[in-house]
């Protein structure tokens, strides 16, 4: 039997969908701008989250073994705000699967430890609960997260943390080519950027309810049945107890490995499942699925700075 984990030889699935993705973002920015700004606009913020889903790949060791050479095909940063290394180091760190939800060490958890959440003026607790929401999540979810991402790394730089300062440096060196192309493509800036920041709204549905909190760690991942237009944008990241697993096995793989025994799934992940993203949407639009502060975990003291 075949080693799931990871695709044999070249995965040509991967990189011809690197390629449609660049093609449609110069696309979307050029001729389609030129002649249709808001049509420019929908196809360049699928690109957008399209590369971002890419990036995700590349970070589990696809489509090549070397993670310079993935780095490379992604290096410019077309997404804007997260610079690549940092969601390379952020995101493996997160694939800790006994850390999940955990409010210190889990780098994408959206919970807060309840004294933290209890010290909190009631403007901000007013504002994440709204944000803990799905509406929430779409429309103030990247403002809000990209201000905690940035102060969070601005202090640990000022510390003297070298490797976030060069994840960085990198991701100023990956917007050279983003302003050169933008100078000469139809698209104005100002429009990029809602694009970009359209890109980040659509994949907040994607983590909107990834992990919950739950005693047994193999009961926090969740699984989402879903097989349209969002799951291709997210790569089958909707699968994602099936990504937690194998995290090595490509996207394109995914589906063939959960919908040809789910019980086996289901049963690891304690039933965490949704049917679709339709689903999400009629139940959490407007209804937030979890508390803010951690119902699990409560830490007396702050941590240390």
């Amino acid at each position: 039997m075949n080693d799931p984990r990871r695709a044999a030889g070249t995965e040509w699935p991967t990189l011809a969908l690197l390629a449609c993705c660049y093609g449609t973002f110069a696309l979307g920015t050029s001729a389609v701008a030129e002649v249709a700004l808001p049509l420019g606009m929908v196809l360049t913020t699928l690109a957008l989250v399209l590369h971002s889903s890419l990036s995700h790949e590349l970070i589990h060791g696809h489509p090549f073994r070397s993670a310079r050479a993935n780095a490379a095909l992604v290096f410019p940063a077309l997404g804007l705000f997260i610079p690549y290394l940092r969601f390379r180091d952020t995101h493996l760190a997160h694939h800790q699967d006994s850390l999940l939800t955990d409010p210190y060490d889990d780098p994408e958890s959206n919970y807060l430890d309840a004294g933290d959440w209890a010290r909190l003026p009631r403007w901000r607790r007013a504002l994440l609960r709204v944000n803990n929401t799905l509406a929430g999540r779409i429309l103030l979810g990247p403002l809000l997260g990209q201000i905690a991402f940035m102060v969070t790394d601005w202090r640990v730089i000022r510390a003297g943390d070298q490797r976030v300062a060069l994840g960085w440096a990198l991701h100023a060196a990956g917007l050279v080519p983003v302003a050169l192309w933008l100078a000469v493509a139809q698209m104005p800036p100002p429009a990029y950027i809602a694009c970009a920041y359209a890109a980040l709204s659509i994949l907040k549905i994607r983590t909107f309810l990834e992990h919950q909190a739950h005693a047994r760690a193999r009961g926090r991942t969740v699984v989402i049945e879903d097989r349209g237009l969002l799951a291709f944008l997210f790569l089958n990241n909707n699968l994602h107890v099936v990504h937690h697993m194998h995290p090595r096995t490509p996207w394109y793989r995914l589906p063939r490995l959960y919908f040809a025994n789910p019980a086996r799934y289901l049963s690891r992940n304690e039933g965490y499942r949704y049917r679709s993203y339709g689903e999400v949407f009629r139940r959490y639009f407007f209804k937030a699925k979890d508390p803010v502060a951690h119902p699990l975990w409560q830490r007396q003291e702050p941590p240390a700075p």
